[in-house]
C-alpha cells in the first residue's frame, strides 16, 4: 500500500501546484506604445471601413475576392480531419441531389382524348369528387402530390403517361 502512495504522491504535487497567471492580450486594444506606427492611407481605410453597414461590408468583401481572384475557404469543424479540396465536395453535393428520394408529383398537361380516364385517375388518387377532379385536372399544370417516395412516384407517372397526361417529377 505504501508503495502505491509513494508513486501517486509526485504525481498529486504536479497537479496541485499553482501556476502563476500569464497576461496575454489577444485584441487590439493594447495601449499605443505596444503597437506598431500604422500607415496614415492604411489608417484613412479602416476609417471608412468602420463605417459601413453589415450588407455594405459583405458587399466589399465579395467585390475584393472577385477582383484579387481569393478563393471562398471552407474551415473544418473542430475535432474533423482536414478538409478535401473543393472540386470534389462540389461533386459529392451534385451527387446527393441527383440521388433524390422524395418527389412531388406533377400534371403539365394531357391529350384531350384522353381526358375523361385521366379524371377517373386523378379522382382515385386524392380522394375527390368527379367535379373536383375535373377542375383539377383542367388547372394544368398543377402539382398531384408532394412528398412522394420515388417507387411510388414512378408507378403514377407510369398510369398517368400510360392514359396520355404529361408527368413531371421534380
Amino acid at each position: 500500500m505504501s508503495l502505491l502512495r509513494q508513486a501517486v504522491r509526485p504525481s498529486l504535487r504536479l497537479a496541485t501546484r499553482r501556476i502563476a497567471p500569464v497576461a496575454v492580450r489577444f485584441n487590439s486594444s493594447a495601449p499605443a506604445a505596444e503597437k506598431a506606427p500604422v500607415d496614415p492611407k492604411i489608417s484613412a481605410i479602416v476609417d471608412q471601413i468602420s463605417t459601413l453597414t453589415l450588407l455594405e461590408t459583405s458587399t466589399l468583401v465579395s467585390e475584393l475576392k472577385e477582383r484579387l481572384n481569393i478563393p471562398d475557404i471552407s474551415f473544418p469543424a473542430a475535432g474533423a480531419a482536414p478538409a478535401a479540396p473543393a472540386a470534389p465536395v462540389e461533386e459529392e453535393v451534385k451527387e446527393v441531389v441527383e440521388e433524390k428520394t422524395i418527389f412531388s408529383i406533377k400534371l403539365e398537361s394531357f391529350d384531350a382524348k384522353s381526358k375523361p380516364k385521366i379524371i377517373k385517375e386523378v379522382k382515385g388518387l386524392l380522394g375527390l369528387s368527379l367535379v373536383d377532379s375535373k377542375k383539377f385536372v383542367e388547372a394544368a399544370p398543377k402539382v398531384l402530390k408532394d412528398n412522394v417516395a420515388k417507387e411510388d412516384a414512378d408507378k403514377i407517372k407510369a398510369t398517368l403517361e400510360g392514359l396520355g397526361a404529361k408527368i413531371v417529377l421534380e
